[in-house]
């Protein structure tokens, strides 16, 4: 397999209309080259950036509202957080990830491809809880969905929604995550298709809208944060 990027398919020039396409084509070099070079990336993955990675996570844009803050949990190279930044000037993106290497190379990119409304936060989503409220939180291959919910709900306003990418097993792990639905309190939780003569197949997202947790979910996470 060449490890060499390959030309941008012709849907991404509709899909990174504008000033979006040169920061794409910079970010896709950036993960084909020193993201490689840093293991943020696998070479066998570099022919594949633009179909499985910039384009996969460039939809997601469709399940976002306008002017939203926007919180990418574990962003590892930028996936989705990073495109979804740069095909959406109108939202503000806070890249959150723990680790150090990887917190490096997104300012980095935040830097070269001068993107004004990005973020870069160093720690974990357990860390943020109860510091900052984000209107959406996004979520790409982090961990399963039941842990990903206690992750992400605190992070998110009462109505605030997850957006996490999850492929061919999204039912499986929307159906096994419904205890923890209940006890984060989410409103409701669906399967949403995305990308649809764009990319193939389309990217499937599970959508869980926040409300409240239950009292007793909520004393807990205080008690949590107490500590």
């Amino acid at each position: 397999m060449s490890d060499e990027l390959p030309a941008a398919p012709a849907v991404a020039r509709e899909v990174f209309a504008g000033e979006a396409w040169d920061q794409a084509q910079a970010y896709a070099a950036m993960l084909a080259g020193p993201a490689v070079v840093r293991g943020l990336l696998g070479p066998r993955e570099v022919p594949r950036i633009w179909d499985r990675h910039l384009l996969n996570c460039a939809v997601v844009a469709e399940a976002i509202p306008p002017g939203v803050s926007l919180v990418d949990i574990g962003s590892g190279a930028g996936l989705p957080g990073l495109v979804l930044a740069i095909v959406r000037p109108d939202i503000s993106v806070t890249l959150l990830e723990p680790l150090l290497r990887r917190t490096v190379f997104l300012e980095e990119c935040v830097d070269t491809l001068k993107l004004e409304n990005v973020e870069v936060l160093r720690g974990r989503a357990e860390e943020l809880a109860g510091k900052r409220v984000f209107d959406v939180a996004s979520a790409r291959a982090v961990a399963p969905l039941d842990r990903l919910l206690a992750w992400s709900m605190p992070l998110l306003r009462e109505g605030g929604e997850l957006l996490a990418m999850k492929g061919e097993r999204a039912a499986e792990e929307l159906e096994g995550a419904q205890a923890q639905l209940h006890a984060t309190g989410a409103r409701t939780a669906e399967l949403v298709s995305v990308g649809h003569g764009k990319v193939e197949p389309p990217a499937t997202l599970v959508r869980v809208v926040a409300g409240r947790p239950p009292a007793r979910a909520r004393q807990a996470s205080r008690r949590r944060r107490k500590r």
